[in-house]
């Protein structure tokens, strides 16, 4: 028997998109069958398990507006040995960091080149997963902001204190918060005067808006 031949899927709802898309990839160097589908119910309806991978331009759309995550979360979660890569507009780290989350192997922005996305989908495809190395910058800047906030705040108050913080961002009355950590309404008010204190404000209401503020 001869060797299997590799199908990607290609899904974007946009024609001439699509078909430019697959036409770049080969003509660039990806070595595979390429199908082209308008959506993901239209590969759905083919015979899915027939591919090695699937990418879907999402183009301009929100993944984390709540059908879009549906939709790949549930396509995920239906064919999980299958390699999903996104192609999107949207560089925004949340976005990335919510697909990743829900198990998309690779995310790829639409400003990087043809030759950089065939190097993506193989990537993907080998077992690994493909970020930009822009967007890995974004995130280690991220992650160092994050890391600088955390170790301000661990400096500023007590750990009992920051979860009481959490409890006030919440907007959590101080019965809910006593009953939630175990403690008397007393002590929860102490701790809130404390953190009053620490932060100069003269109420909660203020004290959260400065902790928003202060470690956002």
């Amino acid at each position: 028997m001869g060797e299997r031949t590799l199908k990607l899927a290609i899904v974007d709802e946009r024609a001439l998109d699509r078909e430019c898309l697959g036409q770049s990839l080969i003509a660039h160097g990806l070595e595979m069958d390429i199908t082209l589908f308008s959506s993901i119910d239209m590969w759905r309806s083919a015979l899915a398990t027939n591919f090695c991978g699937i990418l879907i331009n999402v183009g301009a759309r929100d993944f984390l507006h709540a059908q879009l995550n549906e939709e790949l979360t549930l396509l995920i979660a239906n064919y999980p040995d299958l390699p999903v890569i996104i192609l999107s507009d949207n560089q925004n780290i949340e976005q990335i960091f919510a697909a990743l989350q829900i198990g998309v192997r690779g995310y790829i922005p639409s400003t990087v080149g043809i030759d950089v996305c065939v190097q993506a989908i193989a990537l993907a495809l080998a077992g690994g997963m493909f970020i930009s190395m822009e967007s890995l910058n974004d995130i280690q800047k991220l992650l160092f902001k994050v890391s600088q906030v955390e170790s301000k705040r661990s400096q500023m108050f007590t750990a009992r204190e920051q979860t009481v913080i959490e409890a006030l961002r919440r907007g959590k009355a101080n019965k809910i918060i006593a009953f939630e950590l175990g403690l008397s309404e007393s002590t929860v008010k102490v701790h809130i005067r404390n953190i009053m204190k620490k932060l100069h404000a003269s109420n909660r209401t203020e004290a959260i808006y400065k902790i928003n503020a202060e470690f956002e």
